[in-house]
Parts: C-alpha cells; sequence; structure tokens
C-alpha cells in the first residue's frame, strides 16, 4: 500500500523535470518553466498507475508554495489559519512515520490568525506572511528548544534568533518547528541525530539524507512550505536529491551564520529547500545581506532573486542558447550508480536541446577534496565544540574535581560521530602532525578554489550529481564510517571553494513504491545565485 505520507501520483506529480521551473534563473536569470510530466518515463508512469492507495492523493504543489499562499489571502479565497490547520494535520497524520520534527511550536494558529487580522485590517503583508517554515535545529530560536541534535543542549533555549530567523519572522513567516539532523551536523543520514532517526517520505524504510534531513523531508512530505538547513559540505544538497525537493548551497558570506551552531566555521552556510526555484528564491531574497553580528557576512548587493526568474512562455524553443555547461568527468566515473549516471546524462541531454552548449570539464583536484574536507571540519570542530564543557554550554553532569566535569559531561552528552570528529580533528592540529595534515589540506583547498575558477572561467555553470546513489536503507552504512564520508564526494568540493550550488529533481531509479528521486547540482560562480 503506498504510504501516507506520498501517494505515488502524488511523488510523480511532484517531481521536476530535468529542466525544473526556473532553475538556471537562480544562476542566470533566464531559465524557463516546465511541465513535470515530461521528467516522467513510461515506466514511472506505469508504476503510478498501477497503485492503489486508502488514502486520497495530495494535490500537485504549484509552482510556488509561497506565492500560491499569498494569492489565496490577498484574495480571500482561503485564511492563514485555515492554512497552518491544514499544514498541522498533515503534520500529524505523517510525523509518526516520518518523524522530521524535533519540537512543534505551539503558537503556530495564534501567529495565523493574527496575520488574518492584517489582511481584515488591509495592513500591508510580509512578502511570506502565513508561510510556514521548518528550521533546522541547530540555527537558535528564542521561543523553542534549540538543541544541535545533541544530547548535550538537551531542553536548551536560546535567548536571541538566529539573524536568518529574525529576517524571516520580519517578512511575516511562522516558523511551524524545529526539524531533526545529525547531531551538530555530522552525518549524511540524520541516522546520527542524539533524538530520533528521520525516514524518507519517498520509501520510509531509507534515510533522507543529512545532516539537514529533518528540513528536505519535512518540505518533501508537505509538512511545511519551506525551510532552513546548513550545508558544510553537502548537508543541504544530498538531503535534497533524496528527497526530491530544491535545494540551495548560497555563495559563503551570502547569509548570516550568527544564530547557526558552529561545526566548521570556515564552510558553514544556511541555506533552504523548497518545492520550487521559486521557493527558494524568495527565501534567499529574505534572509541574504550582510550582518554586523558576522563578521564573515557579505557586503554585495542583495538583488530581487524571485525578480529575475522568467516564465517558458517569454522565451523561443532555446531559451538557454549561448550558455555553456560543464559536465564534471570525475563525478560520471566509478563508484556513481549507473542509474544515477542515466538520469544526470538524461537532464544534460535536454539542457542541450533547449540550446545550451554542453562539454565535459576535468577538475584534477577534485578526489582530493573530500579527505581535505574531512581534515579540515574535524579540526575546526575541535576547536568549536570546546565550549559544550557542561559549564558555558550543555547539560552538566556532577562531579567532585573540574576535570572530571568536563569529560563526564561531554562523554554523556556527546555522540560517538562527534566524538570521532573531535579526536580526529584534535589529532589533525596537534604539534607533531599540523604540518602534515591541516596544512596540506589547506593546500588542497587552494588547488580546489583554482579549479573551479578555471572551470568557471569557461562555463556559465557546472552540473553533477548531488550524490553517487539514490537514498539507501536506513542502518545500510552505520557500520561503515568510511563508505558514509564517500558519499560526500560529489558536494564537499563546493564548500571548499565557497560557491554556491542548486540541485533540483531530475530523474528516478528503481526503488521503493515508485522509484527514488535523483538531484542535479549546478555549480555556479561565487554570487552568481543570480545574474544581471
Amino acid at each position: 500500500m503506498p504510504s501516507l505520507i506520498q501517494s505515488p501520483r502524488f511523488l510523480l506529480s511532484h517531481c521536476l523535470s530535468p529542466l525544473p521551473p526556473n532553475a538556471r534563473a537562480a544562476f542566470c536569470g533566464r531559465l524557463s518553466h516546465r511541465s513535470a510530466a515530461a521528467a516522467l518515463s513510461s515506466d514511472a508512469q506505469t508504476i503510478a498507475s498501477n497503485q492503489s492507495s486508502s488514502y486520497a492523493p495530495l494535490p500537485s504543489p504549484p509552482s510556488s508554495e509561497i506565492l500560491s499562499m499569498r494569492e489565496s489571502l490577498l484574495s480571500r479565497r482561503r485564511t492563514a489559519a485555515e492554512i497552518a490547520d491544514e499544514y498541522l494535520d498533515r503534520l500529524r497524520r505523517t510525523e509518526p512515520q516520518i518523524r522530521s520534527f524535533l519540537h512543534v511550536s505551539e503558537t503556530v494558529m495564534r501567529e495565523a490568525e493574527e496575520v488574518d487580522r492584517l489582511v481584515e485590517s488591509g495592513a500591508e503583508l510580509g512578502p511570506l506572511a502565513g508561510v510556514l517554515i521548518g528550521v533546522k535545529d541547530n540555527i537558535c530560536t528564542v521561543d523553542m528548544p534549540s538543541t544541535g541534535g545533541s544530547r548535550i543542549l538537551e531542553g536548551y533555549r536560546p535567548a536571541f534568533d538566529a539573524t536568518a530567523v529574525r529576517r524571516l519572522k520580519e517578512a511575516g513567516a511562522i516558523v511551524i518547528g524545529k526539524t531533526n539532523l545529525d547531531e551538530f551536523g555530522m552525518g549524511s543520514t540524520t541516522e546520527g541525530s542524539g533524538f530520533q532517526v528521520t525516514a524518507n517520505p519517498w520509501d520510509v524504510s531509507r534515510v533522507p539524507g543529512g545532516s539537514s534531513g529533518g528540513s528536505a523531508a519535512a518540505v518533501s512530505a508537505r509538512q511545511c512550505a519551506v525551510s532552513l538547513g546548513s550545508d558544510t559540505g553537502g548537508s543541504v544538497r544530498q538531503p535534497a536529491s533524496f528527497c526530491g525537493v530544491v535545494g540551495l548551497k548560497p555563495t559563503y558570506g551570502r547569509i548570516s551564520r550568527f544564530g547557526l551552531m558552529s561545526y566548521a566555521s570556515s564552510l558553514d552556510v544556511i541555506g533552504c529547500f523548497g518545492s520550487s526555484v521559486t521557493d527558494a528564491a524568495i527565501i534567499l531574497n529574505a534572509v541574504a545581506g550582510h550582518d554586523r553580528f558576522d563578521a564573515t557576512s557579505s557586503m554585495h548587493e542583495v538583488p530581487d532573486y524571485a525578480s529575475c526568474l522568467i516564465s517558458i512562455d517569454q522565451f523561443d524553443s532555446k531559451p538557454l542558447k549561448g550558455l555553456r555547461i560543464g559536465m564534471i568527468t570525475e563525478t560520471m566515473g566509478n563508484g556513481v550508480d549507473m542509474g544515477v549516471v542515466s538520469s544526470i546524462k538524461a537532464a544534460a541531454l535536454h539542457l542541450e536541446e533547449l540550446g545550451a552548449v554542453l562539454t565535459e570539464v576535468s577538475l584534477p583536484s577534485f578526489s582530493l577534496g573530500l579527505p581535505a574536507y574531512y581534515i579540515l571540519a574535524s579540526s575546526e570542530a575541535s576547536s568549536n565544540l570546546s565550549r559544550y564543557d557542561g559549564v558555558r554550554y550543555g547539560n552538566q553532569v556532577a562531579a567532585d574535581e573540574l576535570i572530571s566535569l568536563y569529560g563526564d559531561s561531554r562523554a554523556n552528552g556527546f555522540g560517538p560521530e562527534v566524538k570521532m570528529r573531535i579526536l580526529m580533528g584534535t589529532y589533525a592540529l596537534s604539534a607533531g602532525y599540523y604540518e602534515a595534515y591541516y596544512k596540506r589540506a589547506q593546500q588542497v583547498r587552494t588547488l580546489v578554489r583554482k579549479s573551479f575558477k578555471d572551470a568557471l572561467e569557461k562555463n556559465n555553470i557546472l552540473i553533477s550529481p548531488a550524490a553517487p546513489s539514490p537514498a539507501f536503507r536506513i542502518g545500510e552504512k552505520v557500520n561503515d564510517p568510511l563508505a558514509m564520508y564517500a558519499g560526500d564526494i560529489m558536494t564537499v568540493n563546493v564548500n571548499l571553494a565557497g560557491v554556491p550550488a542548486l540541485v533540483v529533481p531530475c530523474g528516478f531509479v528503481e526503488g521503493g513504491i515508485a522509484g527514488l528521486p535523483v538531484g542535479l547540482q549546478m555549480i555556479g560562480t561565487s554570487f552568481s545565485e543570480v545574474c544581471k
């Protein structure tokens, strides 16, 4: 029986084509809309037509959930309270199976009713008025717990909102709750959470990806309209691929990190999930920009991303004419699932049919990115997580001596993956090994940046899979950390280079009830989320 969470017909209609609505506009401001049906193979349609369900399938989401909600409110066809009640009802029905939320806000309906009062009074509405947003639990919220997915912060309530959250609220958004994650963002499956394991809405026996798996699953199951995640080495893009949604990792510094619990400060960025590129653009518009509380946030002007998205109706049959696209050769070889390769090649062929010029691009330093990333990220984590000592932050274990208090509080509060990465990072930074590991990893990072810069001088964007495989089964790799780490090979180089990347669904591979989604990753130059 198809899952209550996503009926096959809904899933297939929800899927975006190899050229999803406005995908290229996220980088170049002139990519077209395209029907989702074009992406569906006859096999997938046959699967859908042969399935029966005792649950009524959900309607296909519009090209923009956010714009649809706004139009409904302004036309008074629906109230914010009705919309919020619908999402909360779906969340209550699906959450026992998906487990994407660690905390659900108790004030959602009250905030929605306040939006309705603004509508009735004729007051001007914010661009996100009434939009329900999930927030990854390593992003601070003043009115609900923020645990980072770790037992050491269980029950912790910050005294402030992260800048990204504050800006969303100022735009009228309603935070529906805090989503599950791998502890402090260290993981690729959300199995590393200190509280629960999140399931993939396409097949609840499979992982949703990580570390932002809760945020991706919540959007995929339509428990919220959009969500925030964080991306240190692919933690937005890989879950977006696994869960069949749009995931945006912006340029480093584009969004303030103030209020984001630090994992690896030189790599961390806040990103977002949506059911369309339009929704991702609207969220980016709301949260991007310089912040005096984050010295690494950029002073670059924030354009109106959403206004640059152009409908296919305004183009001829070759809307991508002249666009140069480089397919990264190293991402299509050994170790990549053949179904994933086929989906990416089909998407690339479709882009060529729309006028783009496709070439293969080799990045010689690509394979070096993964070990360099884990050395750098673990090293920064060993420093950043020293603050969780049971005194300044975190739950405290009673002890007679200070050293014992530190040690016991951290031993009881941290999970095994976090402990392992702290040890790895401390080792790499130690006096006898700094030159051999940390310094060499920084040198590799420079090579990675140069290789991307050179490739993007010859191409407008680069494309690759977002992950080497579709979603795998829960528990399949939990005892094989090296295999788990290898799954990040497609994404970590982007963080090392600091450039933006967008993941959009581009096809299916066999698995689950109606197939498993595959994501296409598109990479641009810094601050090229939109081009003028």
